[in-house]
């Protein structure tokens, strides 16, 4: 009979426990990268998180900030970060879907309330967003508060086009009217006479893009502006009317 090559048992055993070892090696240097690498991509993604919350402070024209987020076009945090990708509620102001997911072959957003250890993100409609997938905690801030986000201060001072206030005889002739989302999915108008300087405060307005109306009741005169509040606000402007009204 011919020979016949080949491995004996404990060629194989040998080459099984090298392997075994080479594997071990490779194990304990590659797993901080592995480890580095998903905890990288997680803050990535907890980025685009709070951009679709909150919107994207980089997006501006004209000078302008020109994105909000979800906040912005709601007036309210969102419940859950399915709100982000699925109208909660058929709120006719909601504008998404807010983020996507960019590995999904059929562009879908099915990744994008996990992080990159496929734990599902910590949010309860708050200022935060949290990953525990590696052990630990890592939180994205994108706001001080959700009070910056939802309740900001903002102060007019109204006058004629010789900078004029209206004074007490025509402060109640000249009403100011703020239009900003109200949170539950359509719009709310508060108005305000000023005090005999002009001046008019308002509190508890979340952050956006809200159009202005001071109307000159006499005549009807109005002007129409775009105000933008951004998280923490303590906004301030003068509306000047055209003309010599008062």
């Amino acid at each position: 009979m011919k020979d016949q090559s080949g491995y004996a048992l404990i060629e194989v055993v040998v080459v099984i426990v090298i392997l075994g070892i080479l594997a071990a090696v490779a194990a304990t240097y590659l797993g901080p990268t592995i480890d580095y690498t998903r905890f990288q991509e997680t803050r990535i993604e907890m980025d685009r998180l709070a951009i679709a919350i909150a919107g994207d402070p980089s997006l501006v024209s004209g000078g302008v900030r020109t994105d909000y987020g979800y906040i912005g076009d709601i007036g309210a945090t969102p419940p859950n970060l399915a709100a982000l990708v699925t109208n909660p509620g058929g709120y006719s102001t909601w504008d998404g879907p807010y983020i996507s997911d960019d590995f999904s072959t059929d562009g879908s957003s099915s990744e994008y309330d996990k992080d990159a250890w496929g734990k599902a993100y910590a949010y309860s409609g708050g200022n935060t967003v949290s990953s525990s997938g590696n052990g630990g905690t890592v939180t994205r801030e994108f706001a001080k508060s959700t009070d910056d986000l939802l309740y900001n201060n903002l102060s007019f001072a109204i006058v004629d086009l010789s900078n004029t206030p209206p004074g007490s005889i025509y402060r109640d002739s000249v009403k100011l009217l703020l239009t900003y989302p109200d949170g539950s999915g359509s719009y709310a108008t508060v108005s305000r006479f000023p005090d005999a300087g002009g001046f008019v405060s308002l509190d508890s307005i979340p952050i956006g893009i809200h159009t202005l109306r001071t109307v000159f009741l006499t005549t009807n005169d109005t002007l129409t502006r775009r105000v933008n509040i951004h998280p923490g606000s303590n906004f301030y402007c003068e509306i000047q009317h055209h003309g010599d009204i008062w």
